[in-house]
């Protein structure tokens, strides 16, 4: 057979059929462990979060992100990009967050499948150079309006679901979160004035900073991806920012590790306190920040504790 066909030819059936395989195992529930009903596909767990508890049980939802990872940097196996492209919708965040999955979700999106950004559906603010900033989620009136736009893309994308259910799910959810914000204004409203400035690893927070009336000011690595790198210059001017705001915390986040905020510490003479937050990953359950809203109160503690303590 070999002979008839040619080198190049057999090497170009079995890609084929290896392509084959792995498309027909995703659509058929195979990457999914047989679960043959209508696909969610969601980027990052953030959104895999909130968007499960919209679906519920009316289709399946793979989520390509795992626990304690990095948005900016995570990528996709040959499976989970087949998945994308067999889903009856994706749900990604957008604004430039997933920057290793973009191309795989502008390829599903080119062959057809619904393709939802919620980042870019949330009122999204802008970071000083004017790069659209990604990190909506830490708003939880943002993710409110998010979550009912994924509910819509839901009814309107995937067929087969309940919309009664959907909306159901959706519904409770919403006061869920509206709960959560009304809780975070309670535990923001102790820190004093004076204390409400943030400094993190990098620029994380703006949005939860524009609805809870907090400054910004700066970050050890001052971009809004964890992929850029401080300079000696960088670190000198916020040094100066710091102890000009009298700011001495830190906030770094949990899934990275501090050795940046370690560096600061240094350069500020050893008193600064480094406090761990949950800022663009969830965690495995049971482990800190198993959800969206674990996530939230987790950081709301963390952050009003930090900063009214002496």
């Amino acid at each position: 057979m070999s002979a008839l066909m040619g080198v190049p030819r057999m090497r170009a059936l079995l890609v084929s059929l290896v392509g084959f395989f792995v498309v027909a195992g995703a659509a058929t529930g195979c990457a999914g462990g047989g679960d043959e009903r209508p696909r969610v596909v969601v980027t990052t767990n953030i959104l895999g979060d909130i968007t499960r508890e919209i679906v519920g049980d009316e289709a399946g939802v793979s989520v390509l992100m795992k626990p304690n990872a990095d948005p900016h940097s995570f990528g996709l196996s040959a499976v989970q990009a087949a998945e994308l492209e067999n889903a009856d919708l994706v749900v990604h965040n957008g604004l430039g967050l997933e920057e290793n999955v973009l191309r795989h979700v502008e390829a599903a999106r080119e062959s057809g499948v619904a393709t939802f950004a919620a980042g870019e559906a949330a009122d999204p603010l802008t970071f000083h150079a004017g790069q659209p900033d990604p990190h909506f989620w830490t708003d939880p009136d943002r993710v409110r309006e998010a979550a009912g736009l994924i509910a819509d893309q839901v009814v309107e994308h995937v067929e087969g679901v309940d919309e009664k259910k959907v909306r159901e799910n959706a519904e409770r959810y919403d006061g869920q979160l509206a709960d959560l914000t009304g809780w975070m204004e309670k535990s923001f409203a102790a820190i004093p004035e004076d204390r409400r400035a943030l400094v993190t690893n990098h620029h994380v927070f703006g949005y939860l900073a524009d609805r809870f009336g907090f400054r910004v000011i700066g970050a050890v690595i001052p971009s809004g991806t964890t992929l850029a790198s401080p300079s000696s210059s960088d670190l000198r001017s916020l040094t100066r920012a710091m102890e000009k705001a009298k700011v001495r915390t830190v906030f770094a986040d949990s899934s990275q590790p501090t050795r940046l905020a370690e560096v600061l510490r240094q350069e500020m003479g050893g008193d600064v306190d480094v406090v761990a937050l949950y800022s663009e990953s969830l965690t495995e359950k049971g482990k800190g920040a198993g959800t969206y809203l674990e996530m939230m109160r987790a950081n709301t503690s963390a952050m009003a504790e930090g900063l009214t303590g002496d």
